[in-house]
């Protein structure tokens, strides 16, 4: 049986700080606070719907978790916060009462236009010790994973 201490000889060394996913954590930490302190009313999440909604203008809510990569359980609830906020507003499809569709209110447009040009800075922050290129390229290397 091998002990830990074999393990260690006979593996190349660990180091966490190098591991993708330690460095995947902090960037997104260092992201989070940054929208956390430029957009304290709202959640990222709840900004990835109204981003969304402003360029969908009416979608159901189905379409709507799945074009923002969230699970249905968890847009119903961002749905429902958003709707208590009164930035988005639901009524059942014209073609299938089962279905809701979403939409903004006026409140919700006008919130929207705002956030996006706050998360344009936001996004500019994150990355403001990138050069453009750089900045290209990390995104080029993070949408192949």
């Amino acid at each position: 049986m091998t002990n830990l201490a074999e393990l260690q000889t006979q593996t190349a060394p660990y180091q966490l700080e190098d591991q993708v996913g330690f460095k995947l954590r902090l960037a997104n930490q260092r992201h989070l606070e940054i929208f956390n302190r430029r957009m304290p009313d709202i959640t990222p999440t709840q900004f990835a719907v109204l981003a969304k909604l402003r360029d969908e203008v009416k979608i159901s809510q189905n379409q709507l978790g799945r074009l923002v990569g969230m699970d249905a359980a968890t847009t119903k609830g961002v749905v429902d916060r958003l709707r208590k906020k009164g930035l988005v507003q639901s009524s059942p499809s014209a073609t299938d009462m089962r279905r809701l569709e979403i939409s903004l209110t006026d409140a919700g447009v006008a919130f929207a236009t705002d956030a996006v040009e706050t998360a344009l800075d936001i996004s500019a922050e994150t990355v403001g010790n990138l050069t453009p290129r750089e900045v290209e390229r990390l995104l080029t290397l993070l949408d192949k994973l």
